[in-house]
């Protein structure tokens, strides 16, 4: 009789999609049609095994400095007792690790190479399990940078990448080029290399000759020296398009790189409002920074504040005052160029629990009416300090005349 998840397909196998005790036992094949059989197959017998567990899974990852030992534990039970296995991710052997006894994977002595992901495998007749774990070398150079990949622009291409392992210690980069000659005047031409501002992941190569091809490749260096050179990326930068019509003004051609920042939105925090973007899509120089612009009520814009690091991706405006309507806009520097307004974000403060901070904002008193406010202060101030000094004066010079005549002997007059 046929049982519960048991079925049998049209060549005759049959599929039991749950193995448990139902399942053990001994099974013959007896094929058939209108003229009989010709008897059964012979038997065949279901055991029910155990798949590969671990009992001990190596950490996610381990730290070790070079020329070190390192023990990565590993272990696993099944029926039949499984095998255990070790492999490098992307590497065709254990480069130098071995295995002991407790199927542990074993460095002695820990060298650069063995820096990555290391997988532990478990396999019987069952099935096959792994885990991986990551083996960070210290005390290295630093490893190649990877997924270099070159944006050709106007004469221009920009190089970004991912960096690999610092080796433990800080990192910087060096992008280098060469131009493509078919015909060059030398063996070897030269390359020239461009620095990486600290912690950046991109470089703008300018200056580039129009409809040439370019290799380009990225270096990776730490206090104890150079890392290998990644993987050469060969890119054709943009030229002037041929056209008859007029070109644009060059500041115009420059500001297409440059485009604003991007979804830009406004959140009510306890705070104030917390304004979030995303930075500009493409841009021909490095980012100087941002400036926020502010109007209340539809008015005129303001600038709020000039000096936004680059770096920076949100901002918290306090001080806005209740039942007013305000909006947000930003704008992004590189250089002396400016990009166009983002797109404008509303907030109002209908009914909402904010109050002006001691720093008010632009609206709340225009500059002009700053200035003038600030410069009557300051006058007074002065003509103050002057009356002061000039009444202490007549006093001092009063108070002399007085004891002089004091001093001095009077006068007999004789008849």
């Amino acid at each position: 009789s046929q049982l519960p998840g048991w079925s049998m397909r049209p060549d005759g196998s049959i599929v039991i999609a749950t193995g448990n005790d139902d399942a053990l036992g001994v099974y013959a094949c007896t094929p058939y049609n209108s003229y009989g059989t010709a008897g059964e197959s012979q038997p065949t017998r279901v055991l029910l095994k155990d798949p590969p567990a671990f009992t001990v899974r190596p950490k996610e990852e381990y730290f070790q400095e070079v020329g070190r030992e390192l023990v990565i534990p590993c272990a696993a039970h099944g029926d039949p007792p499984p095998t255990i296995t070790w492999t490098k991710v992307g590497s065709t052997g254990r480069s130098g690790a071995r295995v002991d006894g407790n199927s542990s994977l074993v460095f002695r002595p820990l060298v650069k190479e063995q820096h990555g992901v290391w997988e532990c495998t478990a396999t019987n007749q069952v099935a096959s399990v792994s885990t991986p774990t990551s083996v960070h070398v210290l005390g290295t150079s630093p490893h190649a940078v990877t997924n270099v990949s070159v944006l050709p622009l106007l004469l221009a291409a920009n190089i970004s990448w991912e960096p690999g392992f610092d080796g433990g210690y800080f990192q910087r980069f060096s992008v280098w080029y060469t131009p493509l000659v078919k015909h060059p005047p030398r063996a070897h031409h030269d390359w020239v290399s461009l620095s990486v501002p600290v912690g950046a992941q991109h470089l703008l190569v300018e200056n580039l000759q129009p409809d040439m091809s370019y290799q380009f490749s990225v270096l990776a260096q730490n206090k104890l020296g150079s890392g290998p050179f990644s993987q050469i990326v060969t890119s054709v930068p943009r030229g002037f398009p041929v056209t008859t019509v007029p070109p644009e003004p060059p500041a115009m051609t420059v500001r297409v790189f440059l485009s604003p920042p991007q979804a830009l939105t406004a959140n009510e925090t306890a705070r104030g409002v917390l304004l979030r973007w995303e930075p500009p899509a493409q841009f021909s120089v490095a980012l100087s920074g941002y400036a926020l612009e502010l109007r209340q009520d539809k008015g005129g814009w303001e600038v709020l504040d000039r000096s936004i690091p680059s770096t920076k991706t949100q901002v918290l405006v306090p001080g806005l005052i209740k039942d007013a309507f305000y909006e947000f806009r930003l704008v992004a520097f590189a250089g002396s160029y400016i990009s166009d307004p983002s797109n404008t974000v509303n907030v109002s403060t209908a009914g909402m629990e904010v109050y002006p901070s001691r720093t008010q904002l632009p609206e709340l008193l225009p500059q002009p009416v700053l200035a003038g406010v600030i410069g009557g202060i300051c006058f007074l101030s002065v003509a103050v300090i002057f009356s002061t000094m000039a009444a202490c004066i007549m006093n001092r010079r009063r108070a002399a005349r007085v004891q002089k005549r004091r001093q001095d002997p009077p006068l007999v007059f004789s008849p």
